[in-house]
């Protein structure tokens, strides 16, 4: 039997100083930044929950208890909202999810707290099940247009995953939403910083990250041309809705 997505809590990641949006994001946690006359959170919501999902633990560190204020238990949105914050010292994106993982149960997807992701979550997490891996990375071909593509993906699995060091056989690019057995993070202490690059690169290395290609591109508001360019997709949304 398919794990349903609703049944599925996600992480997002949404801690960061948001230094690219500088001087909005000084005083406004990105998340809270408005796109299309509304906190881009609350448009992220409206998202998950038209894919299913009713649960979303938000992993916060710059400035989240203004988020928690503005959107308390999710309801007002149709979701359950829980809060993760890292405390005195950033955690970064893989230990944020460690901190987390008492509010999120034994699996969960993750997404960061600037992307907007349109395809279907149902699939992915039915490819999450079926591989009996205890990782998953949604994966686009990216060709290098919307931003530096990092994956080498051939006959379905991911051979290479590397942010820093570009081989010309990267078509692909890491599209911002994955799955994971809390174990995966356990293998870290809580309270320690790491990334999910870091995560992600050892299961890759130890094939056990599996990989979905999807087909829609990604949108994000984490840079001023991709904030610019969300705002139009998203007004345009609003007046055809």
């Amino acid at each position: 039997m398919s794990i349903r997505p609703l049944d599925i809590p996600v992480a997002i990641l949404a801690g960061g100083l948001a230094t690219r949006l500088r001087p909005i994001t000084d005083t406004v946690p990105k998340v809270l930044v408005p796109v299309a006359g509304k906190p881009f959170l609350a448009h992220q919501l409206s998202l998950l929950r038209s894919q299913g999902i009713q649960q979303a633990v938000l992993c916060l560190g710059h400035l989240g208890e203004r988020v928690a204020e503005e959107f308390g238990d999710g309801a007002a949105w149709g979701m359950r909202l829980d809060y993760s914050f890292d405390g005195p010292t950033l955690l970064g994106t893989g230990g944020a999810i460690r901190q987390a993982l008492p509010k999120l149960g034994d699996r969960f997807f993750v997404l960061y707290g600037d992307s907007y992701l349109t395809a279907p979550f149902a699939p992915v997490a039915e490819c999450f099940e079926r591989s009996g891996k205890p990782g998953l990375m949604t994966v686009y071909r990216n060709e290098g247009r919307f931003d530096t593509s990092n994956i080498v993906f051939r006959n379905g699995r991911i051979q290479v995953y590397d942010k820093k060091n570009r081989l010309p056989e990267m078509h692909h690019i890491d599209y911002g939403l994955s799955m994971f057995q809390a174990s995966v993070f356990q293998e870290w202490p809580t309270g320690t910083g790491f990334d999910l690059a870091e995560v992600m690169g050892r299961l890759v290395a130890r094939d056990e990250m599996a990989g979905f290609e999807v087909a829609e591109r990604f949108y994000e508001m984490g840079s001023p041309a991709g904030l610019a360019e969300l705002e139009k997709v998203l007004t345009v949304r609003a007046g055809s809705a």
